[in-house]
């Protein structure tokens, strides 16, 4: 079981990025997926999460209005929208998956998670 996150990279402050996540099974469709991050020396943070309807989505208040959790089912990928980026978005970003129907911001309930793609923003 995997998660395959790509799509970082570096821009400049006010630029915009878009994160995917595909899963390597079919089965993550019905699962909550999530996006973390990790900033050099800080803990991993949760970013956004997304429910499998899509229907519901849960942001961090550092990311509320700038950022964007998506998921296509029938690709089997789920994505970050990251607009007007900051130097404080610099970091690893995470895709995880949470297999329980409880959306949460505590990263020790997901179950699943990709090897990180690095975000690196220039002011």
């Amino acid at each position: 079981v995997q998660l395959q996150a790509f799509g970082g990279g570096l821009v400049q402050a006010g630029d915009s990025l878009r994160l995917s996540c595909v899963p390597s099974e079919r089965t993550f469709s019905t699962y909550i997926m999530g996006w973390f991050r990790q900033a050099p020396g800080k803990e991993r943070e949760f970013v956004a999460a997304i429910r499998r309807s899509g229907g519901t989505t849960l942001y961090a208040d550092s990311v509320q209005g700038r950022f964007t959790i998506s998921r296509d089912n029938t690709k089997n990928a789920v994505y970050l929208q990251m607009n007007s980026l900051k130097p404080e978005d610099t970091a690893v970003y995470y895709c995880a998956a949470e297999t329980s129907p409880i959306i949460s911001m505590n990263a020790k309930r997901y179950d699943y998670w990709g090897q990180g793609t690095l975000v690196t923003v220039s002011s």
